[in-house]
């Protein structure tokens, strides 16, 4: 008999070996995967791994889910990340049954920054809409940016006030935590948070991509100092969402790799802040 269910912790090892069977990734990421999963604080009522596809007792599908409860700009809110989306060949007929049991609930807002091209139709018949066309990548370190603009990696120290409210700081420090360097710019006495995944394309090709910002004109805005601190860091090139090439970068524009959202409330270009890139790497 096949049926969906919550993934549980009995199904770790069998999950893992159906996605390091589907995926480029080796066994180790998505050991790594989901024990962050497994580490993370509770959001109620939600699951902690995702959902499973099952026949008998074999998984032959898993849809990973990364649900957290943030507090943006006052606002407190459910963000569900949809990730690592698999089902055997034998069972793709019932990979629309796992995704719409995944992606039902109305108390939280779905997004996926990494749908297969395969999966595009789909997706966007069971609801969701993209948020971003595709991708700049740029060099910012060549761009200009604001006199006095000033760039530091966050401490401890950060106090919650006019600057940075209790959200951002808890965002910027958890990203911190996952390994990504989570920035502040300031300028004329107003403080702008970054976060930055890092990635080695290629295995070798370093690159900086904006997974958080308040607004992706602030990244345009202080590219200069921004990119001058990451080459330091030996990051030259800045990956980020875009719906079409920023005025004022040196880059490239590509209109491949969309982002997807359904329900809850609207994500802004450079928002994808807890969200697998952030806790699994790439």
């Amino acid at each position: 008999m096949i049926k969906c269910r919550e993934m549980d912790d009995s199904d770790i090892s069998a999950a893992v070996d159906l996605l390091t069977r589907s995926f480029k990734p080796p066994r180790e990421y998505w050991q790594r995967a989901i024990s962050r999963l497994a580490g993370r604080p509770p959001v109620d009522g939600f699951p902690k791994y995702g959902f499973v596809l099952v026949d008998d007792s074999r998984i032959v599908g898993v849809l990973l889910l990364i649900t957290t409860r943030v507090r943006i700009n006052g606002v407190t809110e459910n963000r569900t990340n949809v990730s690592s989306w698999c089902v055997e060949p034998a069972y793709r007929g019932y990979a629309t049954i796992l995704s719409m049991l995944a992606t039902r609930r109305l108390d939280t807002t779905y997004f996926n920054t990494t749908p297969a091209v395969h999966t595009w139709k789909t997706i966007e018949h069971h609801g969701f809409e993209r948020f971003a066309a595709g991708r700049v990548v740029a060099l910012p370190a060549l761009c200009p940016s604001p006199r006095g603009a000033n760039v530091q990696e966050i401490s401890s120290r950060l106090l919650p006030g006019l600057k940075l409210d209790q959200g951002e700081i808890d965002l910027l420090m958890d990203h911190k935590a996952y390994g990504c360097l989570s920035l502040v710019c300031e300028f004329a006495g107003v403080q702008y948070p970054f976060v930055f995944v890092r990635q080695f394309r290629y295995g070798f090709l370093p690159l900086a991509h904006l997974i958080y910002c308040r607004h992706i004109n602030d990244f345009a805005r202080f590219a200069g100092t921004l990119g001058r601190f990451l080459l330091r860091r030996g990051f030259a090139v800045v990956v980020m969402d875009a719906d079409e090439m920023m005025p004022g970068l040196v880059g490239k524009y590509f209109d491949h790799r969309p982002r997807y959202r359904k329900g809850g409330t609207a994500i802004h270009l450079g928002d994808v802040a807890y969200s697998e890139q952030a806790l699994f790497g790439f």
